[in-house]
């Protein structure tokens, strides 16, 4: 199915004056005949006229169902008798068939998404929204299909990373309507396909990827560890979740602009024991480097005092100078220093 715009249909306005001027026509038409058959003068021409007039009062506001109205970045998917017609999308005053009617199964689809304002009932409508009060009139208003960019936010997952630890993760996806033919008639209801395509693919992609930086898992799929991960890779992630999602909405006319991780975290059951995980590690990193100082300076201050023979230690004093040394700069508090007063040996 593919788009078939019509662009000469602007013509609203020309045709409303038109129906109003042959409303008001046929208004005087029959009040004229009334006049002449309550006078008693009139013939078959005037009963012809009062008919035609009678008719076209009954008949007359048809054509103005006709009449559409258009606002920047909105379109209308328009059939006939069941038949695709084309699709209206610039904005302006518009005059069609008016037996055309107008399509949009996700019309009433309410998802977690910027622009799902809710349209109840055929007549006009008053609309509390964040710039005042809006007026829709007519029964199309909630079937426009939207041409804006629009924000999908999908309810947390709970998903298991690559080496089975369960995490809870969510996007926040930008899409539009690109071809309205093939949102309107290639899917049931495209806003509820782009929500499963954007769960099945969130869930395909983080499956891949731990949670925080492992040895010897392959995220890219050439075989070769690497580092990737959903914390350290998070904008990577985003974009392989965008490139899958946008090649199953394709045939759907839609566009992924950008899908965004909006939430992760470890799920709440592992959440305690990750958190003591990452606690140790830190323990353990801050330790290694505490020795590691440790030891610098106690290398450095035997070299000085060998440079400098201060004091010229045996091997046994040494080991007992780097002992003392070492608990000092490792411990956990400070030294309570103990002076010696009498001989060294």
């Amino acid at each position: 199915m593919e788009e078939k715009v019509l662009n000469n249909r602007k013509n609203g306005m020309a045709c409303m004056l038109l129906f109003i001027v042959l409303y008001a026509a046929a208004i005087a038409l029959v009040v004229v005949a009334g006049i002449q058959i309550a006078d008693e003068t009139w013939g078959a021409a005037e009963v012809a006229l009062m008919v035609v007039g009678i008719v076209y009062l009954c008949l007359g506001w048809i054509p103005f169902l006709g009449l559409k109205v258009l606002k920047p970045q909105e379109a209308m998917v328009l059939t006939l008798f069941g038949k695709y017609v084309g699709t209206i999308r610039d904005a302006g005053f518009y005059f069609v068939n008016p037996f055309c009617v107008s399509v949009n199964p996700a019309a009433k689809t309410r998802l977690k998404q910027s622009g799902d304002v809710d349209h109840s009932g055929p007549m006009a409508i008053l609309n509390q929204a964040d710039n005042g009060l809006q007026l829709n009139i007519g029964s199309d208003g909630g079937k426009k299909v939207s041409l804006k960019i629009m924000t999908l936010n999908n309810n947390r997952q709970k998903i298991n990373d690559a080496l089975g630890n369960p995490v809870e993760i969510a996007i926040a996806v930008m899409w539009r309507v690109t071809d309205t033919a093939k949102a309107v008639f290639n899917v049931d209801n495209y806003k509820e396909y782009l929500s499963l395509q954007c769960d099945s693919a969130l869930r395909n992609i983080v499956r891949l990827y731990p949670y925080d930086v492992a040895e010897n898992i392959d995220t890219t799929g050439d075989g070769i560890a690497d580092e990737g991960s959903l914390r350290g890779s998070s904008d990577i992630v985003a974009q392989r979740i965008r490139d899958e999602i946008q090649s199953k909405v394709q045939e759907a006319g839609l566009e992924v602009i950008e899908a965004r991780i909006t939430y992760l975290a470890y799920a709440p059951e592992i959440a305690a024991v990750m958190l003591q995980r990452q606690q140790a590690s830190a323990i353990i990193d801050a330790r290694k480097m505490i020795v590691d100082g440790a030891v610098g300076m106690v290398e450095m201050a035997l070299e000085r005092l060998n440079e400098k023979q201060t004091v010229v230690l045996d091997e046994e004093r040494k080991a007992a100078m780097v002992s003392n040394l070492l608990v000092v700069l490792c411990g956990n508090r400070d030294a309570q220093p103990i002076v010696n007063s009498g001989s060294l040996y």
